[in-house]
């Protein structure tokens, strides 16, 4: 499974943002958990929200909860994250992962750059 991120970019504080992930290879895309991850520098790689393989309800950190969405499209292999209301502190690289209930099955992409900055 490939994963390709885009959509990143520098954007001021209060504005919106979407990120996407699309997934390529031999694969079922409902086989797998979803998640956005992010990092920023000097921190640890985080989780920002999840939809698992057999849920319909994503999951959210806090610290983006109310402000950030998360979507999926079967039939573009795609996922996305919304990001409304950025702040600075949003700042970082976005990771999306795709993991599976065996080994093996745990695939990354190489992360888009979001800034957050006046």
């Amino acid at each position: 499974v490939q994963l390709v991120e885009s959509g990143g970019g520098l954007v001021q504080p209060g504005v919106s943002l979407r990120v996407s992930c699309k997934a390529s290879g031999q694969f079922t895309f409902s086989w797998y958990d979803k998640s956005w991850f992010r990092q920023a520098p000097g921190k640890e790689r985080e989780l920002v929200a999840r939809i698992s393989s057999i849920g319909t309800r994503p999951i959210f950190a806090d610290s983006v909860k109310g402000r950030f969405t998360m979507s999926r499209d079967e039939s573009k292999n795609a996922i996305y994250l919304q990001m409304n209301s950025l702040k600075p502190e949003d700042t970082a690289v976005y990771y999306c992962n795709f993991k599976g209930q065996y080994a093996g099955m745990d695939y990354w992409g190489q992360g888009t750059q979001v800034t957050v900055s006046s």
